[in-house]
């Protein structure tokens, strides 16, 4: 077994990848102070697992990554493989070449390779037991390490004797089963702690033990209740189902009896609503004719009272017309209880019709006599309007009557008896000037 190549990328010095390749004939490498050999045993030192940073010469493992010059940019990560060859496989393992690999990130992750396949540092350390390579080996020699090992303390030359005669792998594999052993031996000591405790527990534990066989037992006991009641439940549950789905039938055949009945008082309510908008319209034609019945009450009025000033000139004009006066406003008055009449009736017929708006479930019976006596009332004006007519021609009959008289009854110029005007002069009457003009009616009339 020999030393091959390293192959060192980052580390220290070493920015750019360099491999230093070991033929026959090379024993070591040659250079000035400076050059960077002691950088090259310490990664090699690094290689094969060293963890001491002052072993490396720095303050922190990622010392030992390029930390950069003025001309280039330091380094992410530092690596270094070396290469053995195993052809008398000294080495445990069945590869004629054996490469190991480190890598350190200024993360702080690291890996460690055997040919490319990642391990165990624990692993590095067990492939080079006995060989006389490895970090504690006697086959890496520092600078000031040979005044160490021969002024150092007869265990650390002892290390170093072992590892000589191969025995180092041995003794730390019983190192590590005396203290497995150990650790067992302790292990076992609280197993006995534990199993003496448990002893003390073991009478009550029996007691809860009993306890809960009886609870696992009353348990199964309840569970047989509780399934016997659910089928119970069940058969309960399903008779009240059947009933409600009755009960279901029953109401659907109510509710589509509901809804029958529902649609035809819709009809109906429809019907009637139409009803009403029609007696509505009957009232608004009441009002109507109630308002055409007052408008036509005014103008009789206006007319009676025309009546009454003529009736008053006519008083005025002479005696021969006082007994025909009286007899006219006997007449007149009749006519006004007939007005007076006929006002309370339609005072009446307003009463009435404030009911009807009140009380539209009552407005089709009295709507109907409502029109029957606004009808009798209408009529019944119509007949005292031609009976006012009537009055106004006879009056005008017996003014020309009158008047015919007057000129019969006149002597003339040569009877000598005329009686005095109204000025105190005596001359003849005339009955054109004693004629009394009416309002409404023209002179000739």
């Amino acid at each position: 077994m020999y030393l091959k190549s390293i192959e060192v990328q980052g580390f220290k010095s070493f920015a750019h990848k360099i491999k230093f390749d070991f033929h026959n004939g090379i024993t070591g490498i040659v250079g000035p102070n400076g050059s960077g050999k002691s950088n090259v045993a310490d990664a090699v030192r690094w290689v094969l697992g060293e963890q001491r940073v002052k072993q490396l010469r720095g303050g922190t493992m990622q010392d030992v990554i390029f930390s950069g010059t003025e001309n280039r940019k330091p380094l992410s990560y530092a690596s270094v493989a070396i290469t053995l060859d195993n052809s008398d496989h000294q080495l445990s393992i069945d590869f004629e070449e054996v490469t190991v690999t480190r890598k350190l990130y200024r993360s702080g992750e690291s890996e460690y390779l055997i040919n490319g396949s990642g391990c165990r540092l624990k692993d590095v350390n067990e492939l080079f037991y006995d060989t006389g390579i490895g970090k504690e080996g006697y086959s890496i020699i520092g600078q000031g390490q040979i005044d160490r090992i021969l002024s150092g303390k007869p265990e650390e030359r002892r290390e170093l004797f072992d590892e000589a005669a191969g025995i180092v792998k041995f003794k730390r594999r019983k190192n590590l089963s005396v203290k497995k052993l150990e650790e067992e031996r302790q292990n076992l000591l609280r197993v006995n702690d534990i199993l003496a405790e448990l002893e003390k527990q073991v009478g009550p534990l029996e007691r809860q033990a009993e306890t809960a066989r009886e609870y696992l037992k009353k348990k199964e006991e309840l569970k047989t209740y509780d399934i016997n009641m659910f089928l119970l439940e069940t058969e309960r549950l399903e008779e009240q189902v059947r009933e409600l789905t009755g009960k279901l039938e029953i109401t659907k055949g109510e509710l589509e009896e509901s809804s029958g009945k529902y649609d035809s008082m819709k009809t109906e309510y429809e019907t009637v609503e139409e009803q009403v908008d029609a007696i509505d319209a009957a009232i608004e034609k009441a009002k109507s004719q109630l308002n055409e019945t007052n408008l036509l009450k005014q103008q009789l009025e206006n007319q009676i009272e025309l009546l009454k000033e003529q009736i008053n000139s006519m008083h005025m004009n002479d005696a021969h017309y006082d007994q025909r006066a009286r007899t006219i406003t006997s007449e007149v008055g009749v006519r006004k209880d007939q007005l007076e009449e006929l006002g309370r009736e339609e005072e009446e017929l307003k009463r009435q019709i404030d009911g009807q708006t009140r009380l539209e479930n009552q407005a089709r019976a009295e709507l109907i006599e409502v029109q029957a006596r606004i009808a009798s009332v209408t009529a019944s004006v119509e007949r005292h309007k031609d009976e006012i007519m009537e009055l106004l021609n006879n009056r005008a009959s017996t003014k020309a009557k009158i008047q015919k008289y007057d000129v019969r009854a006149d002597p003339g110029p040569q009877g000598g008896n005329e009686p005095p005007d109204d000025r105190g002069q005596g001359r003849g009457r005339d009955p054109e000037r004693e004629t009394e003009w009416l309002p409404g009616r023209t002179k000739g009339d």
